[in-house]
Parts: structure tokens; sequence; C-alpha cells
């Protein structure tokens, strides 16, 4: 039974979430039915009853950051430096740390901000969307996902929305039991003339028993239906799953798509010295889960 604090943030969100649907086109077709999760990162700090911040343990995917709890990495910012979010907006930065050294005594030079839902908040089925705005570098790693509870890849991976440094595309993506990895289930999506991963956007996914439908500012940009999927493995997306919000730097998926093998895999010089100059983040202006 939800407290009454509880009890007051559900509605609180419910009146924010009205007022934005006003100001600013939905990402998803329709009036959503129920909000059963939203943070317009408009407190003066991040809600830990909604999200928990990962530091780092197992590195995957040779990326080239640790994962810190700090607020150097991972803070809410308003004003000139929300760049255009009115209520403020979470804050993700990737930073030069060189030497810094994990609970694991693994090393890195970067350091950045990773912060999920697990156990505070997870859904099955509905409608998960962000508006974000992106860095350019290429190597940065930025990402907002869904994933289940349990072993990867049988869990089930929902890729909304990633980016790896080219501005001018995104992409989504699902892995899951014979389709993880370099998996078939994978699409990019191009902005249209002037626009870039810059600017601010609404990335979103619709998720049904049936199909997953990503869209781009409510403008679809890739369907995946069971069928599909079963073509390669197991359907494993009728289980509850949480959010991730996230931002890497370099890695094996950077370094396929920009080629850059030097010190640091995935991140060319050039992107190196923009993190070097503190130059680098994400930022998130609202966080909204529909069903």
């Amino acid at each position: 039974m939800l407290s009454g604090i509880a009890t007051r943030r559900a509605m609180c969100a419910l009146v924010i979430s009205a007022a934005l649907a006003c100001r600013a086109p939905s990402a998803e077709p329709g009036a959503p039915s129920e909000v059963i999760f939203f943070d317009d990162f408009s407190a003066s700090s991040l809600d830990r009853a909604h999200w928990t911040v990962r530091t780092t343990g197992p590195t995957y995917n040779e990326e080239q950051q640790a994962y810190v709890d700090d607020g150097t990495t991972i803070r809410l910012v308003s004003g000139a430096q929300a760049m255009g979010a009115s209520n403020g907006a979470l804050e993700i930065r990737g930073r030069s740390r060189p030497g810094f050294v994990t609970p694991q005594a693994k090393r890195f030079d970067f350091v950045s901000g990773r912060l999920d839902t697990r156990a505070k908040m997870e859904f099955t089925y509905g409608t998960a969307a962000a508006r974000m705005r992106l860095p350019d570098g290429p190597g940065l790693w930025p990402a907002f996902w869904v994933l289940g509870a349990g072993p990867w890849p049988a869990t089930g991976e929902i890729d909304v929305m990633e980016n790896v440094g080219d501005a001018s595309w995104v992409s989504a993506a699902m892995h899951g039991p014979g389709y993880s990895g370099d998996t078939p289930l994978v699409k990019r999506a191009p902005f249209p003339d002037g626009e870039s991963a810059t600017g601010w956007h609404v990335y979103s996914v619709d998720w049904t028993p049936q199909q997953l439908v990503f869209r781009i500012d409510a403008r679809e940009t890739y369907r995946v239906t069971r069928p599909m999927v079963e073509k390669y493995g197991r359907w494993a997306f009728d289980q509850p799953k949480h959010l991730i919000l996230n931002l890497a730097l370099g890695g094996g998926y950077p370094r396929s798509v920009n080629g850059a093998r030097g010190e640091y895999a995935g991140l060319p010089d050039a992107t190196v010295r923009l993190i070097q100059s503190d130059s680098v983040r994400v930022l998130v202006d609202w966080v909204r889960v529909t069903r």
C-alpha cells in the first residue's frame, strides 16, 4: 500500500505529466491511460526512491570508464545548465580521472554515470519514454534501455536509444537468447535534415505482448514483432523490466563504428580531449512510463 508521501508523489506525477503533454507533443499517439512512473528531475537532488546509481563491478564491452556514484558524474541541473529543460534536468557527465582504481583493483582513466530503477520500479508492457539531449563525439556511448532481472541475455534487453557519438543517427535494438551481442534485431534511425542527437528529442518504445515499436518524437523508426524475434530464439519480453540511463565511454560497439584502436578502445584522440576538457554530458529532461 502506498504511504501518504508516495501517494502525493504519484498525484504530483500525474499533474506534471498532464502539464507536460500540454506544452509539448507526446512521444506516443493517443493519450496515455495510466502514468505508472514519472520523474522530471525538478527536485534539488536525485530521487533515490526512484533511482539507484550503479558503480563499477564487472566491466563489459571493453568500456573505458568506471561508473561512480558522486556529484561529478550524476547530478541535477537547472537554469542555463539545463539547456532548455524548464523544470531542470538530470546530467550524466563523462570525466577524466587518470589512474582511478575501483574496489576490484581495476584501473581506469575515465569515470561516468549509470542509474536504474531495478527493484524500485519495474513494469511489464507499456510505453517507456525519455526526453534527452546527447553529446557529439565519436566513441561517446549514451543509452536509454529496458532490462529484466536475472541472467543476460535470457532476461531480455530493449535498447530504446543508443548512440556512439555520431549525432546524425541513433539506434534501437533487442537482445535475448539467440539474438544477443551483435543482434540481428537492430536498426539505425537517421535524423531529418537540420536535426541531430545534440538537440532535444523524445525516445520511446511501445511494448506489447506481440511487438515493440520504437519512436523518435512520435515518428516510428522500427517495429519488431514476436514472429520476427522467434526466428532467432525465445521471445524474452513477457517479464518485468526496469529502466536504465547511462553514458559509457568507448568500447567494442563504438570501435566497430569509428575504428578507433588507440590507447582507449573506441575513443579517438579528439574525443579523449573532449572528455579531458570536461565537455561531455548527457541531459535528461524527463522519464515516463505509461500503460
